[in-house]
């Protein structure tokens, strides 16, 4: 199984990143997983697609196609998702020959410095999943607060969220396994 992991965040010390991190390494215990880099997205204009789309669009959705499930994981910003998500969701979904998430496995895992864990970023971005047509897992709920406060001075995760990161991880594995 070959899945795609995709950060909200795009900054350099991005605690969803770290995260990310972990659990792509847990992933490539015994299947493969690649952080995909939207970094370089413009945003999503019609106008760009179409006969002669844009470089940019052509370059991610191939890159999309290589995967058969995805986790994403998503900040909260102003109580809505990551505009990146938004932007790489939207391109994705609008490919010539269709919508590329259409049937895929996909969990959301959300982190913010606030008390919610980013729950609103996490349940606004399931909300595109639905149209499009990505199956989400909806257990383990994954939603770390005070993400910040996590990791020691080495960048080390406490221990007991990383465990929970593992499981979590784990279990979208064979949730992508079971429904891929």
């Amino acid at each position: 199984m070959k899945i795609g992991i995709i950060v909200g965040s795009l900054r350099k010390g991005s605690f969803n990143r770290k995260l990310a991190e972990i659990s792509k390494n847990i992933i490539n215990e015994g299947n493969e997983a690649e952080i995909i880099d939207i970094s370089y997205l413009p945003f999503y204009n019609q106008d760009d697609d179409g006969v002669n789309p844009r470089e940019e669009y052509v370059k991610i959705r191939e890159e999309l196609k290589k995967y058969d499930a995805y986790l994403f994981f998503t900040p909260e910003y102003n109580r809505s998702l990551a505009p990146a998500l938004k932007n790489v969701i939207d391109i994705g979904s609008r490919d010539p020959k269709g919508n590329l998430w259409y049937g895929k496995p996909a969990a959301i895992f959300s982190a913010s410095i606030g008390s919610s864990g980013g729950a609103m970023g996490n349940h606004a971005l399931r909300q595109s999943f639905v149209y499009i047509n990505l199956i989400t897992m909806n257990q383990p709920e994954v939603y770390i607060s005070a993400v910040h406060t996590l990791f020691d001075k080495d960048g080390n995760l406490k221990e007991d969220t990383k465990t929970f990161l593992e499981e979590s991880t784990r279990a979208f594995v064979d949730f992508a396994k079971k429904h891929g």
